[in-house]
């Protein structure tokens, strides 16, 4: 009798729909899946924040943010060319517009556009995001806009990719038909750059939804 009404005890046994056994499992598995970790795109973003914020701090002389302007993205785009993997020839190299030169030559190295492009994206989202108004956004300048058309135009004629302006929508052509037109005619280019494609692709993306992470090419 004793053993009967004993069983009861601190020990839970076993329930017929099992959730007696199950809650503290339960429990374990809501704490483990609550955290989501941030996607690659929004890693990447905090870690080219925090990269600025340390070029302005190392800046001679130091310079603030709210007193940052397109210049001075421009002076840190600049910085980041000794970074760079691809090489761009200049005027005078015997390999100046080839996209695969059959040797090495000493043309310095620098940060391919579509890099370029891909981060200063993520720098103006994470300006806004961290209390910046869109109106005085340095990332957006007119004068950032320019120089990264500026190095595409140099870099596709440097490399032998010719520089492509979009092409207006015809009136009564399907948005399909013109996708498979610009495809085909960047396909006869004898050569194709791989970063700006890319970046193009990146830009027409929600940065919400974009996961590429930036790279020092």
């Amino acid at each position: 009798m004793d053993l009967i009404s004993g069983s009861g005890s601190n020990d839970p046994g076993p329930s017929p729909t099992g959730g007696a056994a199950d809650d503290s499992s339960a429990g374990r598995s809501t704490v483990h899946t609550a955290a989501t970790p941030p996607s690659r795109y929004e890693s990447q973003k905090r870690r080219d924040w925090n990269t600025f914020l340390q070029y302005l701090s190392n800046h001679k002389p130091p310079l603030t943010l709210a007193r940052c302007s397109g210049a001075h993205v421009i002076e840190f785009l600049r910085y980041l060319d000794q970074f760079g993997k691809t090489k761009v020839h200049v005027t005078g190299c015997p390999y100046f517009g080839h996209p695969n030169p059959p040797a090495p030559c000493a043309c310095q190295l620098k940060q391919a556009w579509g890099s370029l492009d891909a981060l200063i994206g993520r720098l103006r989202a994470a300006y806004e995001e961290n209390g910046g108004r869109p109106e005085s956004n340095p990332f957006g300048a007119r004068a950032v806009r320019m120089y990264l058309r500026e190095v595409k135009e140099s870099q596709a004629k440097a490399r032998g990719i010719p520089y492509e302006k979009k092409r207006k929508r015809p009136a009564g052509g399907s948005a399909a038909a013109t996708k498979v037109s610009v495809a085909v005619d960047r396909g006869g280019d004898g050569g194709g750059d791989d970063d700006g494609g890319a970046a193009e692709a990146i830009s027409s993306r929600s940065p919400a939804t974009s996961d590429i992470k930036f790279q020092l090419n």
